[in-house]
């Protein structure tokens, strides 16, 4: 069941080097009618942030070649980077490796409709109240 989103559409950045994951992640995301923006890699995630891009939520893959997904959460919360929401995500249990970096929440591969679909929900709860 998809809801209608009040305001902006939620920006997701997913951090993946898997294109399988990508269009699986994609797919889930643009039934909360996410607006999506990839990097292959955590460098290129980085990179996005130094640039001023903004996002309300990441998805990070912890296994990825140039620059992990734990550096590069590290990375993006040393920009000072407090408001985005990450989610570490991962087929090993990789919790508290991601939590130690800054992730807000871990989630196992496969990735499942109705956890995202929560975790979006509450990005839109979060947007929505500081817009009020």
């Amino acid at each position: 069941m998809t809801s209608y989103v009040e305001g902006s559409p939620v920006k997701a950045l997913i951090v993946e080097d898997s294109a399988v994951e990508i269009m699986v992640l994609s797919a889930m995301l643009r039934r909360f009618h996410c607006e999506i923006t990839i990097a292959k890699n955590g460098k290129e995630a980085v990179q996005m942030f130094l640039e001023g891009k903004k996002f309300d939520i990441i998805f990070c893959d912890k296994d990825m070649p140039v620059m992990s997904g734990p550096e590069a959460i590290e990375k993006i919360r040393t920009l000072g980077e407090i408001h985005v929401k990450i989610v570490g995500v991962s087929i090993d249990n990789a919790q508290e490796e991601f939590m130690r970096v800054g992730a807000d929440e871990f989630m196992p591969k496969p990735m499942e409709l109705d956890v995202v679909g929560a975790i979006i929900q509450e990005v839109i709860k979060k947007k929505n109240n500081d817009t009020v």
